[in-house]
């Protein structure tokens, strides 16, 4: 069972993709979505469509442009906010999540969102799936202009909110963010192992990890 000590923690910072929301949303859009538009508009095969698009992708990865919806809707002329309205029923909480924020908040834990997403996606999705009243700051670092991966990011962060670094818990699903986090110094890192129900759990070594938030209860 993962442990943490609660007492050494005030402040949870958190992903929001993968970490409080099933990915599953967004590994389809990006992975079927977006190649199956852009072949289409190409007037190319899928499996062209998608090779070109990881391409895309991998020239960008964990880089602000990456996470950007902007950016996208100009490089391949598609209408990114549409198409993900198209498939929003996908868009849910993770089923471990209300318990573990509930618990959290009861224990007085100070609840920040950070995540890379687009503000337009945030907003999507905190209008549709019900998680933002645990919180009490949600950033996107498209504010910052430099996404989880840059130390910039976590620097300006720290210098606006202010929290202590000694402890802190961050939780998110991708490891070179947490390398990230942790290379700032943050305390406490915790792996979610199991971002997407759709696909097979993560073998994750480097951090703690958990599959179901409800592990770590109670909080105390």
């Amino acid at each position: 069972m993962p442990m943490l000590n609660w007492s050494e923690i005030d402040t949870v910072l958190f992903d929001m993709d993968g970490t409080l929301l099933d990915l599953h949303f967004d590994s389809y859009f990006w992975q079927h979505i977006i190649p199956t538009e852009h072949a289409k508009k190409q007037n190319i095969s899928f499996e062209a469509a998608k090779a070109d698009i990881l391409k895309r992708y991998e020239a960008v990865h964990g880089q602000i442009q990456w996470y950007c919806l902007d950016y996208w809707q100009e490089q391949l002329g598609l209408p990114i906010m549409q198409l993900k309205r198209e498939i929003q029923d996908l868009i849910s909480v993770r089923e471990d999540v209300p318990e573990f924020l509930t618990a959290l908040k009861d224990a007085g834990k100070e609840l920040i969102l950070l995540t890379n997403a687009h503000p337009d996606s945030l907003s999507l999705k905190i209008e549709l799936a019900d998680f933002a009243h645990y919180l009490d700051v949600l950033i996107s670092t498209h504010h910052y202009g430099v996404s989880k991966e840059s130390q910039s990011l976590w620097q300006q962060v720290q210098a606006d909110l202010g929290f202590d670094k000694q402890r802190t818990l961050f939780v998110d699903d991708s490891l070179s963010v947490l390398k990230a986090a942790e290379e700032f110094g943050i305390a406490h890192i915790l792996a979610v192992a199991n971002p997407d129900s759709k696909q097979p759990v993560n073998v994750i070594t480097d951090y703690l990890s958990i599959t179901d938030y409800r592990t770590l209860l109670p909080i105390k």
